[in-house]
């Protein structure tokens, strides 16, 4: 049964493919001089300046930011210099002045810099997320580093960056330790290391040394990315693919590889055509990859001049209605949804905004696309600057955020003066993160009323229980999954949608789920409020609640939940079910998570109806 789903769902072509690559990894582990099959030699890199970063520009826009800001971009430089970093814009993490490039300041454990990347697991409870080791080597913080130079004129900003990518040439040998596990990574790291560079290099302060370090670093990236494409661009079909691709086209210009850099345009326009739908929906169903894969391709277009290669006009013309989907789901003040699977990934931290906010990227694929933009001049513009785009005359776009369907996406929403609501359901074109069929996100302006639980981390027991249909507004049958999962990634029998129909004040979706039931869920406007109406349908008597998790105060009234926001109180809920109230968790971000509520409503009927009734 699970080898027919799979083949269904993912293909014999990617099956094939996946048994390829894991031969691959046991023939590199018996045989380690086997590598050099997969390895490219030609890699020698003649320039750096992909990226044309205006000094004046970026001196005078950080120069007058607020003290506030400053400061915070100081700081965050200050504790770059000691090695501590922002981590998945989450948490601190300490790798030492010296930097322990291997290390996972959350465990204490390192891999081995010695060990072939081949021969690191993916996983190992001891040590702990390999992410949090990979981290500080995405090189996000030599961008910081770069900013406070600006605002300071201080040399330590420069000693540190020139120091830090010494000790990593140093420490990170081809092909040896973690930092070498993922094509990605090196991708991620490439760019951000150029765009330092650019910064550094216009202030003319690098010396031959650093130049020298800068092009090994970007060098071993190109080559990673090179020797395990196959696995990205026929295995993995997500935002890998997309970030090794950027990876790709970015080191083949550096080293003048012209055939390369020919053939990864003609590869990536069949992946954005395959990753993005044509309403601009993403095939990872997750904001955060969306944005994630939206910014990588947002380098790819800022540099466009340099290539002299681009995308079709059907492929920018998915990526322009990629942001705009997501400008449609921001509240006021610019979060979306804490939809599917999230890692914390702002890879490139060219702004003050901090993570819940998606103005960057959706402004700035706006204003690579259409020459406009959609927001007043705020802190986001920053992103402009530094992918070398005038900004000195704002020019801008008004577009007001609507109820709106997104049927290949698999994204309807709901909207009422400043009520939002926010239903998922899919008719599968990609691969699910999340068992998040049928979930709800409501939002009373800025508040997360009905709150999606989040990822937190791959690599735990906490991450794997937030990912499963608990984790969501949705349905929950008794021992009845909404999908199958071979932790930590792979989830098969995937739900058929049935239908849905949208108007701008009812949403009404439709799924059929392969380990036994159906769901029918309609959201409709009313006069106080909306009435949300579940319809259950099983093959057999197993127990069923419906689910909503909310980051509010949360006040049990016989039947009937109050539910309050920092002492205001927001909204009512009345339930036909019976009502319980538990503590539960949710992550916004990576490896942070907060205690919130759980209402369960229970009922042995096959029409639940709840009706949210707004406080005036």
């Amino acid at each position: 049964m699970m080898l027919k789903s799979i083949l269904n769902e993912y293909g014999l072509a990617w099956a094939f493919n996946r048994e390829l690559y894991s031969l691959k990894l046991k023939t590199l582990s018996l045989f380690p001089f086997t590598e050099r099959l997969y390895e490219h030699e030609n890699t020698d890199v003649l320039r750096l300046d992909i990226f044309d970063i205006k000094t004046d520009s970026l001196l005078t826009y950080l120069q007058g930011l607020d003290d506030r800001e400053k400061t915070q971009i100081i700081e965050c430089a200050d504790n770059a210099v000691e090695g501590k970093i922002e981590g998945f814009s989450s948490i601190i993490l300490d790798y030492g002045c010296d930097i322990a490039w291997q290390l996972n300041p959350l465990t204490g454990k390192a891999t081995d810099e010695k060990n072939k990347w081949f021969k690191i697991p993916d996983f190992d409870k001891e040590r702990g997320d390999i992410k949090v080791i990979w981290e500080i080597s995405r090189f996000s913080h030599l961008v910081t580093l770069a900013r406070a130079y600006y605002i300071t004129n201080q040399i330590k900003y420069y000693n540190a960056f020139s120091s830090q990518i010494d000790s990593w040439v140093e420490h990170n040998p081809y092909s040896y330790g973690a930092n070498y596990k993922c094509g990605q990574e090196c991708s991620i790291r490439m760019v951000n290391l150029l765009l330092a560079y650019s910064a550094f290099n216009n202030m003319g302060i690098l010396t031959e040394n650093d130049i020298s370090n800068i092009k090994t670093i970007v060098s071993d990236s190109y080559k990673k990315v090179l020797s395990n494409f196959f696995y990205a661009y026929k295995c993995i079909k997500n935002n890998h693919t997309i970030s090794e691709l950027m990876g790709m086209i970015i080191g083949a210009w550096c080293c003048n590889d012209e055939k390369t850099l020919k053939k990864a345009f003609k590869y990536i326009n069949k992946v954005i055509q395959n990753q993005f739908f044509e309403d601009g929906g993403y095939s990872q169903f997750s904001f955060n990859y969306q944005r994630l894969a939206l910014m990588a391709l947002n380098i790819l277009l800022s540099t466009q001049s340099k290539t002299k290669l681009t995308f079709t006009e059907k492929n920018i013309d998915r990526i322009l209605k990629s942001a705009l989907m997501l400008y449609e789901c921001q509240t006021d003040k610019f979060d979306v949804p804490n939809y599917g699977a999230n890692d914390g990934a702002l890879i490139f931290k060219l702004t003050s905004c901090g993570y819940r906010d998606f103005r960057a990227v959706v402004n700035t694929t706006y204003k690579l696309i259409r020459g406009k933009e959609l927001y007043e001049n705020d802190i986001h513009r920053e992103e402009l600057i530094w992918l070398g785009i005038n900004i000195d005359n704002l020019v801008f776009d008004v577009i007001e955020r609507k109820s709106s369907k997104f049927p290949k996406a698999g994204i309807f929403t709901l909207r009422s003066n400043e009520n939002f609501f926010m239903t998922i359901c899919n008719d599968y074109k990609g691969r699910p993160g999340h068992m998040d069929q049928m979930h709800i996100d409501f939002w009373i302006g800025d508040v997360n009323v009905f709150c999606d639980g989040g990822t937190y981390s791959y690599a735990s027991e906490t991450g794997q229980k937030m990912l499963k249909a608990s984790g969501h507004n949705t349905l929950i049958v008794q021992d009845c999954e909404q999908m199958a999962i071979r932790p930590p990634f792979f989830i098969y029998n995937w739900p058929n949608r049935q239908n849905y129909i949208f108007s701008q004040n009812n949403i009404c979706v439709s799924s059929k789920f392969k380990t036994g039931y159906e769901h029918m869920r309609e959201i409709v406007k009313s006069e106080n409020g909306f009435n949300i109406i579940d319809i259950i349908g099983k093959d057999d008597n197993n127990d069923y609640c419906i689910v909503f998790n909310t980051c509010c105060d949360v006040e049990l009234q016989d039947n009937r939940v109050k539910l309050s926001w920092q002492g205001k109180v927001l909204c009512y809920m009345d339930s036909q079910g019976t009502c319980t109230v538990e503590k539960t968790e949710r992550s916004l971000y990576y490896l942070k998570k907060d205690v919130i509520n759980r209402i369960s409503v229970k009922s042995n009927k096959a029409e639940i109806i709840t009706k949210i009734i707004l406080e005036d």
